[in-house]
């Protein structure tokens, strides 16, 4: 098993002429870093000060479907974007990419939303045409290593982070080092099961959190809610204009808002099943803080409280209740801040 420390994400590479020693010629280590966050429709990048602060941003669209030539296209063109603003250049590069990849040589193996890259050797490649560092990992731990450093985490020693949206990412943290496991694959927390009889996730499990309790599975469950009890749909039907196959979990959020009781029901369904998960990812991990991102967490924000009080009843620790449950610093820009992480080097 290994662990990637903050202050070993970047090293110098000699062979590139830069040197974090401070006092030397090309010392770079008060210059800003650039955070890449790669997806499968856009690149994202940004300068991001020591910290973490986001000076400057921009987006270009992603080739996900080209050839692995115009997918490092796109991904040079929104470096260079930024490039071009930081005046007096970039101390390191860090790249946010779909999974799975190595996060030690920063090969990406096979992402399914990025089809155009197969075993590709992006951080080899950047490295290469900009002569900087430069650091790859997927979007979940380099995210939790950002709230880590600068956000919602700062000053915890053992940190579980999860992101949910669409999808549920996790990444875990203990003293400012990201947990990879034996061969860089830790951290899929989504993609543990809480119901061995439960549906059919897209990994090919069953009961996965991620197919419970993620953007899509809201969705469903409001329109399941609807088909049973037509008569008690009528916000949720008036936003999606009387189709019931319109329903998602964003209206389900925006239905929420407005004080209908199906949608909160919905989200309370959703907050207890990430309660039971919790209560796992507790006792296997014993974490100081619990750190929540993404767009479905921050519908799920007013029920944090209540996930806290039942937490202990999903727990065998003790002291289950006195973890915090958070809401994550950084919101869409957190790939960036999340790439910018991996190149921090918290030791100089």
């Amino acid at each position: 098993m290994f662990f990637l420390r903050a202050s070993d994400l970047c090293r110098t590479d000699e062979k590139a002429g830069f040197s974090n020693r401070p006092g030397t010629m090309n010392d770079t280590s008060t210059l800003p870093i650039l955070g890449v966050d790669i997806g499968g429709t856009k690149v994202a990048s940004g300068i991001v000060d020591h910290h973490g602060k986001i000076l400057a941003q921009t987006r270009k669209p992603m080739s996900a479907h080209g050839t692995p030539e115009s997918g490092m296209e796109a991904v040079a063109s929104a470096i260079d974007a930024m490039i071009s603003t930081s005046g007096g250049g970039i101390q390191s590069i860090g790249v946010c990419a779909p999974g799975p990849l190595d996060p030690t040589t920063g090969v990406v193996l096979n992402p399914p939303n990025l089809p155009c890259w197969r075993n590709f050797p992006l951080a080899e490649r950047i490295q290469q045409k900009y002569d900087v560092p430069v650091k790859v990992d997927n979007d979940a731990n380099a995210a939790a290593l950002a709230e880590t450093l600068w956000g919602a985490a700062r000053g915890y020693r053992y940190v579980f982070y999860a992101t949910i949206g669409t999808g549920i990412g996790t990444g875990i943290v203990f003293d400012n080092a990201i947990y990879h496991g034996h061969t860089g694959a830790a951290g899929e927390g989504g993609h543990l099961s809480i119901d061995y009889r439960g549906p059919v996730c897209g990994c090919g499990k069953r009961g996965c959190i991620e197919i419970l309790a993620a953007g899509p599975a809201i969705g469903a469950r409001a329109r399941a809610s609807i088909a049973e009890d037509p008569t008690r749909a009528s916000a949720l039907l008036s936003l999606a204009t009387g189709k019931v196959e319109s329903v998602t979990s964003e209206l389900v959020g925006q239905a929420f808002s407005a004080g209908d009781p199906l949608a909160r029901e919905v989200l309370s369904k959703t907050a207890d099943l990430l309660t039971v998960w919790f209560g796992n990812i507790v006792d296997l991990l014993d974490p100081d803080v619990l750190v929540v991102g993404g767009g479905v967490a921050a519908m799920l924000r007013p029920f944090f409280d209540e996930m806290k009080q039942k937490l202990p009843a999903w727990c065998v620790n003790p002291r289950a209740s006195e973890i915090p449950l958070l809401m994550a610093h950084y919101g869409a820009d957190a790939g960036i801040a999340g790439g910018a992480a991996l190149c921090f080097d918290t030791s100089a």
